[in-house]
Protein backbone atom coordinates (compact mmCIF):
# COMPACT_ATOMS: atom_id res chain seq x y z
CA UNK A 1 0.00 0.00 0.00
CA UNK A 2 1.61 3.23 -1.16
CA UNK A 3 1.42 6.19 1.20
CA UNK A 4 0.99 9.65 -0.33
CA UNK A 5 0.12 13.19 0.58
CA UNK A 6 -2.83 14.48 -1.46
CA UNK A 7 -4.05 18.04 -1.88
CA UNK A 8 -7.80 18.61 -1.98
CA UNK A 9 -9.07 20.67 -4.90
CA UNK A 10 -12.80 19.89 -4.64
CA UNK A 11 -14.33 19.12 -1.25
CA UNK A 12 -17.02 16.49 -0.91
CA UNK A 13 -20.46 17.93 -1.69
CA UNK A 14 -19.53 20.86 -3.96
CA UNK A 15 -20.96 21.22 -7.46
CA UNK A 16 -18.03 22.86 -9.21
CA UNK A 17 -14.52 21.86 -10.26
CA UNK A 18 -11.59 23.83 -8.93
CA UNK A 19 -8.06 23.40 -10.26
CA UNK A 20 -4.87 24.29 -8.45
CA UNK A 21 -2.71 26.66 -10.50
CA UNK A 22 0.97 25.93 -9.79
CA UNK A 23 2.09 29.33 -11.14
CA UNK A 24 -0.19 31.51 -9.02
CA UNK A 25 -0.42 29.01 -6.12
CA UNK A 26 -4.18 29.54 -6.05
CA UNK A 27 -7.38 27.79 -7.12
CA UNK A 28 -9.23 28.58 -10.33
CA UNK A 29 -12.84 27.74 -11.19
CA UNK A 30 -12.66 25.20 -14.02
CA UNK A 31 -16.29 24.21 -14.52
CA UNK A 32 -19.72 24.00 -12.93
CA UNK A 33 -21.23 20.53 -12.70
CA UNK A 34 -24.75 19.83 -14.02
CA UNK A 35 -27.62 20.48 -11.60
CA UNK A 36 -27.77 17.82 -8.88
CA UNK A 37 -24.25 16.48 -9.48
CA UNK A 38 -21.78 16.95 -6.61
CA UNK A 39 -18.45 15.41 -5.71
CA UNK A 40 -19.20 12.32 -3.57
CA UNK A 41 -15.83 12.49 -1.76
CA UNK A 42 -12.96 14.94 -1.55
CA UNK A 43 -11.19 15.06 -4.90
CA UNK A 44 -7.72 16.33 -5.53
CA UNK A 45 -4.24 15.74 -6.83
CA UNK A 46 -1.04 13.99 -5.94
CA UNK A 47 1.66 16.68 -6.02
CA UNK A 48 4.88 15.98 -7.86
CA UNK A 49 3.21 13.61 -10.35
CA UNK A 50 2.12 14.00 -13.95
CA UNK A 51 -0.53 12.08 -15.87
CA UNK A 52 -0.93 11.62 -19.62
CA UNK A 53 -3.00 14.82 -19.73
CA UNK A 54 -0.05 16.81 -18.33
CA UNK A 55 -1.78 17.47 -15.00
CA UNK A 56 -0.90 15.93 -11.63
CA UNK A 57 -2.51 12.54 -11.00
CA UNK A 58 -6.10 12.68 -9.71
CA UNK A 59 -7.10 11.17 -6.38
CA UNK A 60 -10.40 10.48 -4.64
CA UNK A 61 -9.91 10.73 -0.88
CA UNK A 62 -12.22 8.42 1.06
CA UNK A 63 -13.06 9.75 4.51
CA UNK A 64 -16.00 10.80 6.64
CA UNK A 65 -14.95 14.46 6.54
CA UNK A 66 -15.35 17.15 3.94
CA UNK A 67 -12.09 19.03 3.62
CA UNK A 68 -11.38 22.33 1.93
CA UNK A 69 -9.32 23.43 -1.09
CA UNK A 70 -5.61 23.27 -0.34
CA UNK A 71 -5.87 20.88 2.60
CA UNK A 72 -3.03 18.33 2.58
CA UNK A 73 -4.17 14.83 3.55
CA UNK A 74 -1.92 11.88 4.33
CA UNK A 75 -3.43 8.85 2.60
CA UNK A 76 -2.83 5.29 1.56
CA UNK A 77 -3.63 4.32 -2.03
CA UNK A 78 -6.05 1.36 -2.14
CA UNK A 79 -6.82 1.18 -5.85
CA UNK A 80 -7.38 2.96 -9.12
CA UNK A 81 -10.22 3.62 -11.55
CA UNK A 82 -8.73 3.26 -15.01
CA UNK A 83 -10.40 6.01 -17.02
CA UNK A 84 -10.23 7.51 -20.46
CA UNK A 85 -11.53 10.89 -21.45
CA UNK A 86 -12.15 12.50 -24.79
CA UNK A 87 -10.83 16.02 -25.17
CA UNK A 88 -12.63 18.76 -27.10
CA UNK A 89 -10.37 18.08 -30.10
CA UNK A 90 -11.62 14.46 -30.15
CA UNK A 91 -8.38 12.99 -28.84
CA UNK A 92 -8.82 10.25 -26.23
CA UNK A 93 -6.34 9.95 -23.41
CA UNK A 94 -5.91 8.08 -20.15
CA UNK A 95 -6.98 9.97 -17.02
CA UNK A 96 -6.99 7.53 -14.11
CA UNK A 97 -8.42 8.36 -10.68
CA UNK A 98 -6.57 6.87 -7.75
CA UNK A 99 -8.58 5.81 -4.71
CA UNK A 100 -6.99 6.64 -1.38
CA UNK A 101 -8.09 6.45 2.25
CA UNK A 102 -7.27 9.33 4.56
CA UNK A 103 -4.97 8.03 7.30
CA UNK A 104 -7.09 9.88 9.90
CA UNK A 105 -10.35 8.22 8.76
CA UNK A 106 -12.21 6.07 11.27
CA UNK A 107 -14.95 4.85 8.92
CA UNK A 108 -12.48 3.57 6.31
CA UNK A 109 -9.72 2.48 8.70
CA UNK A 110 -10.01 -1.19 7.70
CA UNK A 111 -9.92 -0.51 3.96
CA UNK A 112 -6.54 -1.72 2.72
CA UNK A 113 -7.50 -2.62 -0.86
CA UNK A 114 -10.19 -1.67 -3.37
CA UNK A 115 -11.84 -5.05 -2.67
CA UNK A 116 -12.48 -3.91 0.92
CA UNK A 117 -14.81 -1.09 -0.17
CA UNK A 118 -18.56 -1.51 0.33
CA UNK A 119 -20.37 -3.31 -2.48
CA UNK A 120 -21.42 -0.90 -5.22
CA UNK A 121 -19.11 1.96 -4.22
CA UNK A 122 -16.70 1.55 -7.14
CA UNK A 123 -19.62 1.39 -9.59
CA UNK A 124 -21.09 4.57 -8.12
CA UNK A 125 -17.77 6.37 -8.49
CA UNK A 126 -17.47 5.19 -12.11
CA UNK A 127 -20.98 6.51 -12.83
CA UNK A 128 -20.14 9.84 -11.19
CA UNK A 129 -17.12 10.31 -13.47
CA UNK A 130 -19.09 9.28 -16.58
CA UNK A 131 -21.64 12.01 -15.78
CA UNK A 132 -18.92 14.46 -14.75
CA UNK A 133 -17.13 14.08 -18.09
CA UNK A 134 -20.26 14.57 -20.26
Amino acid sequence: MKRITAIIECPKGINHKLSFDEKTRSFRLKKVLPAGLVFPYDFGLIPGTKGEDGDPLDVIILSEISGFPGLEVDCRVVGCLQCEQTERDGKTMRNDRFLAVAEASHTHAKVKDIKDLPEGMVGELEEFFKNYNQ
